[in-house]
């Protein structure tokens, strides 16, 4: 009986994992939406193949034509006129140009100009309804030049409209887990009776406040994504008019260009190197990089202490270098940066070399201050005062037997 209980069990986690498919014909704009948004949100985060997306994409074209023939919206209201249960509604449009962007396609340039179509009918529904900020309206009508000073200034805008609706919604979000686990811990004590429609509206004025705050955010971000899928339009059509003009000639103007560079590079690499005979492969990668940067000759000798670095296939530095074929070949393979001169051992050993003569010449320091010279040299106080004294009085001295202005009488007049 319990085998039995644990395979129902499994049977209905995997139909949780992998739902049937249901007919969503039937479906009402709710229950429709709210499958839509799942999708999006699985969108969003890159969690969703081709067909998901494609699914979402018709999901909602369907809520969008729903919404049409309902008559959710009317270009004579506004925001106060919009219902809390019809405001979600308002995405449809965005979301779904969002998602039409990530179709997959060989021709990428209907894709933009549908995600752009859909973006836009977006936005003009936003400003019909007065959902979009009066600067950012400001902007668009008065057709500033395109400056980067305009550029920066509408960015900054939008970022700081967009961090304020994500802090909204965040605000949002926990004041309805403090209200539940209060209402939790009040249901547990005592039912409460009094407070529950007052919850409801709070839930409402909530519901409507965190709409508002997505509205705004979507905004930001749909006016962004407009422009991301104009210049890309732009870059595409570009490209095609230049293939439609030249033909196959931009491919061939590449290959040209970069058989150009390597021919330079070859007859370069000839006129550098005068002599016949192959010399030695540098095992030195310093003098490596200094021969090719021409601050040394490949003839130089240069003595070094650490293990050869050669590179190149794994026949080659696997086994040894027994031809000069392979020596040339080993030689050609070098890496194009340049290679540490010691190994990280052979580092800590210097560094701690220099660690010990500091610290030596630090206790020989210390023994000298403590020795027995330097003691009796600091504890003569009193020769010091009697020297400080003898001296003061050999200046007084000096002062009676020559007074103020004794060697200037010639200056004088009467002198």
């Amino acid at each position: 009986m319990v085998e039995v209980e644990e395979v129902g069990n499994k049977m209905q986690s995997q139909m949780r994992l992998h739902p049937e498919p249901e007919d969503d014909a039937d479906l009402p704009l709710p229950a429709l939406f709210d499958r839509a948004s799942r999708l999006h949100g699985l969108a969003s985060s890159s969690a969703l193949d081709q067909e998901g997306i494609r699914k979402g994409v018709e999901l909602l074209r369907r809520c969008d034509e729903m919404v049409s023939k309902l008559g959710l919206f009317s270009t004579n209201e506004t925001k106060e006129d919009v219902s809390t249960a019809n405001l979600k509604y308002l995405l449809v449009p965005y979301y779904l140009g969002e998602m039409t962007e990530k179709i997959a396609q060989e021709d990428r340039i209907p894709i933009l100009k549908a995600s752009q179509n859909h973006l836009k009918e977006f936005i003009a529904l936003c400003e019909a309804l007065e959902l979009i900020p009066e600067d950012e309206l400001e902007l668009s009508r008065q057709k500033q030049p395109d400056t980067t000073a305009n550029r920066r200034a509408q960015k900054i805008a939008r970022f700081r409209r967009q961090k304020a609706a994500e802090t909204k919604l965040q605000e949002i979000k926990e004041r309805k887990e403090r209200r539940g686990r209060s209402l939790r811990a009040a249901a547990l004590s005592a039912p409460a009776e009094a407070g529950e429609e007052d919850a409801l509206e709070d839930d409402g004025e909530e519901e409507r406040e965190a709409w508002l705050a997505t509205i705004s955010l979507a905004l930001c971000k749909a006016f962004d994504l407009l422009d991301m899928l104009k210049k890309e339009e732009e870059m595409l059509l570009a490209v095609k008019e230049r293939q439609e003009k030249d033909g196959n000639a931009f491919a061939r103007e590449m290959l040209d260009e970069r058989t150009q560079k390597a021919e330079a590079w070859h007859h370069n690499a000839a006129n550098r190197a005068p002599y016949s005979k192959p010399a030695d492969p540098i095992t030195c990668a310093t003098f490596a990089q200094d021969v090719l940067e021409g601050r040394a000759s490949v003839s130089q000798a240069h003595e070094h202490k650490h293990q050869p670095l050669i590179f190149g296939p794994a026949s080659l530095v696997g086994g040894g270098l027994t031809s000069e074929r392979e020596r040339m070949a080993a030689q050609v393979f070098q890496p194009g940066y340049r290679l540490p001169t010691m190994s990280i051992e052979e580092a800590g050993l210097r560094e701690m070399k220099m660690m010990e003569k500091w610290q030596e010449r630090t206790a020989n320091m210390i023994k000298e201050a403590n020795s027995a010279w330097h003691k009796d040299g600091t504890s003569s106080a009193q020769e010091d005062e009697d020297a400080e004294e003898a001296k003061a009085r050999a200046w007084d001295d000096w002062k009676d037997d020559n007074p103020r202005g004794a060697g200037n009488k010639k200056l004088t007049p009467c002198g």
